[in-house]
């Protein structure tokens, strides 16, 4: 009898361990061994310089925090503040872009901001203080968007308050430069709660969506003249690609009870009947002429999942993600992979107001 119970309890032990396995994001665990260093650093290999951008660590955060692995997230916070903002997250913006530069020389090699990534990690950051009831993330989560507010929001003639892409380069005599995927709408909902600028930008940033795409399709970069409003008739010089695949996937993620959902996947319906009818995403969009060209990587496929609404074009992108997964040198492919996928596991979604709801409890999902 005891030999019985004895392989009866080793037999529980196995099946829980292999449950628990079976529970963790595998793509996630692999992200990290391809991407992400020991302490806590995401590198781009695909660039010499072994480069490490603020987009990256922000992206890395959020997954983290999706995954419940606060581990990982606590070693990706304190590289970013340590590295890109000089030891204070309170007190710096991150710079942008960190790498090699000369023989073993590594450093910030452009001190720049990047507002998406800024308003990533702080929306991780609120939102891993909440999560995970650690008030130190909160507050610099808090005192990061203050900075933001600060360094890179503008008042636009004719628009309103309007989040820039980052602190210079972006502003001249003439108008403006603005990025449709830099501001995701649900993170915008979730910023109103904090009330100016970011109630005012809440509704400037649906008029950058919705007034920029004539055709259906986002620009990956769009200019606002001070005289003359949108500069949207450059003719071939105008597209949507790397950058503009975002918003896509961020609409996608809306939560069915956003009042704006229905809104915006009618206003880019071109790309979901595009995608659908030639079975594969564009690499490129003319946004004046509502041109295609090429196929657009893995990830774009992925970006998709979320925003098409047809079951069985959803499966030809599942299939090809399956197909085709991102390897150890597809940096941007991994992880739009990793958005776009894991919220098609349902791994995380998000609420009407824009805050996370990790399914960090749930029963084990296949991976499609």
């Amino acid at each position: 009898m005891k030999r019985i119970g004895l392989s009866v309890l080793a037999l529980l032990m196995l099946v829980t361990l292999q449950a628990t396995a079976a529970c963790q994001w595998p793509a996630w665990e692999q992200f990290k061994k391809d991407y992400v260093s020991e302490q806590g650093r995401v590198i781009d290999p695909s660039d010499a310089r072994k480069i490490t951008t603020s987009e990256g660590q922000s992206y890395a955060l959020f997954f983290a925090l999706a995954a419940n692995d606060r581990e990982t997230f606590a070693s990706l916070f304190n590289w970013t503040q340590n590295n890109l903002a000089e030891g204070d997250l309170k007190a710096h913006l991150p710079a942008w872009l960190w790498g090699k530069k000369g023989d073993d020389d590594w450093k910030v090699l452009d001190t720049n901001s990047a507002s998406d990534s800024d308003i990533w990690i702080a929306w991780s950051l609120l939102e891993a203080g909440r999560l995970w009831k650690m008030p130190q993330y909160s507050e610099t989560g808090k005192a990061l968007l203050s900075r933001i507010a600060k360094e890179e929001v503008v008042k636009v003639p004719g628009l309103g308050s309007m989040l820039l892409p980052g602190k210079v380069g972006f502003v001249d005599e003439a108008g403006w430069r603005f990025n449709p995927s830099y501001l995701p709408v649900q993170l915008a909902a979730y910023f109103s709660r904090y009330g100016e600028p970011w109630k005012a930008i809440q509704a400037t940033n649906l008029r950058l969506l919705l007034e920029t795409a004539p055709k259906g399709y986002s620009p990956n970069w769009v200019r606002f003249d001070n005289k003359k409003g949108w500069q949207l008739k450059q003719d071939k010089t105008l597209l949507g690609s790397y950058d503009a695949i975002r918003v896509y996937l961020w609409v996608g993620m809306l939560n069915e009870a956003d009042p704006q959902k229905a809104r915006l996947l009618k206003k880019f319906a071109p790309m979901a009947a595009q995608t659908t009818k030639a079975g594969v995403v564009p690499e490129k969009v003319e946004i004046a002429s509502g041109k295609t060209e090429g196929d657009g990587p893995v990830g774009f496929s992925a970006a998709l999942l979320p925003f098409l609404q047809n079951r069985d074009a959803q499966a030809v992108q599942r299939q090809r993600i399956a197909d085709h997964f991102p390897g150890n040198d597809a940096y941007y492919s991994y992880v739009l992979t990793l958005f776009g996928q894991g919220w098609d596991q349902h791994r995380f979604r998000f609420t009407a107001r824009g805050e996370l709801l990790p399914d960090w409890g749930q029963e084990c999902v296949s991976s499609h």
